[in-house]
């Protein structure tokens, strides 16, 4: 990578932390760190274009649809301004853009595949760190930023079949677990995500179990 690009990155990089230090739904720079972690350390074993990866990752949530009142324009439109300031070209741009609009997780029942292996591999980071210990208290997180209950028995998760349903959805945090964190380990796209996912989504598993014995406990 030539010095340029890494200039490029390393820019985007302060740009972004500026942007989400501190923010307090779980989407904030340290989510971004994680994935750009992630995604380099996929990249290696996957062979994908490095800087489109790095530059995907950083942007991905600089405007996430959840906090734009659903709309997912916003966010690519944000990236593609602040690479044209960098001069980035248009083409790597356009890529990356892309990258970001397909991301989301928008429902059980809606596709969200990727076009190309770099898609996949800043996807499979930004669904890994949904994932596990960290995946756990994300989910709690936002759940409490959008007010929503921990739990509630009398209301059921749902398999959303559209992203306008999805987005929507208002049930409870645990409800989440059911209606995206446990499905994501079957959408995976690449042989490096697995093991990680697998190792995750037993974690995540094995927290329900011990939450519904305390739940259920006469103690």
């Amino acid at each position: 990578m030539d010095n340029n690009k890494e200039e490029v990155i390393s820019k985007t990089a302060d740009h972004v932390k500026s942007i989400l230090l501190g923010e307090s739904s779980g989407h904030d720079w340290w989510h971004i760190y994680r994935v750009w972690k992630l995604a380099r350390n996929i990249t290696e074993k996957e062979r994908a274009d490095l800087y489109i990866v790095e530059l995907a990752a950083l942007l991905h949530d600089i405007a996430d649809w959840k906090f734009t009142e659903g709309d997912e324009e916003v966010g690519p439109k944000l990236a593609s301004e602040w690479l044209e300031q960098l001069e980035v070209n248009e083409n790597d741009i356009n890529h990356i853009t892309e990258i970001i609009k397909d991301l989301s997780y928008k429902g059980a029942k809606v596709q969200t595949s990727m076009k190309t292996l770099e898609g996949k591999v800043v996807q499979d980071a930004d669904r890994l760190d949904a994932m596990g210990a960290i995946g756990i208290a994300r989910c709690f997180a936002y759940g409490g930023h959008k007010g929503r209950e921990i739990y509630n028995p009398e209301i059921k998760p749902q398999l959303h079949d559209s992203a306008e349903s999805y987005k929507n959805n208002k049930s409870p945090s645990i409800n989440h677990f059911y209606e995206k964190l446990l499905l994501i380990k079957s959408l995976i796209n690449t042989k490096s995500a697995e093991a990680i996912a697998q190792e995750r989504h037993e974690f995540m598993e094995f927290y329900l179990e011990t939450f519904f014995k305390e739940w259920d406990s006469d103690i």
